[in-house]
């Protein structure tokens, strides 16, 4: 379909009621030729816990993961669009009462911590709202 994203794993491990899948994501600079040299090309890890399977999977085998493009836009708002929102709000209005420039960075910079802290409190309820379906290949 148009609006899912898919990319393809390996079972990692598998458990009760979940299976872990670890995708390994591609830079898309992998034709450069500066590739060797460059820190944006390296691969990375990414595991994935995916509760709702109806398949019989086995450690080792290649699957695809697939996510809706909705479930990435909404990562995107939480990961990185609010916590910018945050930041800026944040150093606009620090700066309009105290007028002192470091303060107002540091304010803005520490109100991260207590947004990353919430998202790490409420985890099993984003986690709900990110539903991936996997189906060997």
């Amino acid at each position: 379909m148009a609006n899912e994203i898919s990319h393809k794993g390996i079972v990692k491990k598998i458990l009760d009621d979940k299976i872990i899948v670890t995708i390994v994501s591609q830079s898309a600079c992998s034709m450069c030729n500066a590739k060797n040299m460059c820190p944006a090309s390296e691969l990375q890890d990414k595991d994935i816990e995916i509760d709702n399977y109806f398949e019989t999977f086995h450690t080792g085998q290649k699957v695809l993961v697939t996510g809706t493009t909705s479930q990435s836009m909404k990562a995107l708002f939480y990961g990185y669009l609010l916590p910018f929102l945050l930041v800026l709000a944040v150093l606009i209005i620090s700066m309009q009462i105290t007028g002192e420039e470091g303060l107002s960075g540091l304010l803005s910079i520490g109100i991260l911590v207590p947004y990353y802290l919430l998202l790490y409190l409420f985890r099993k309820n984003l986690k709900k709202s990110f539903n991936f379906k996997i189906k060997s290949l």
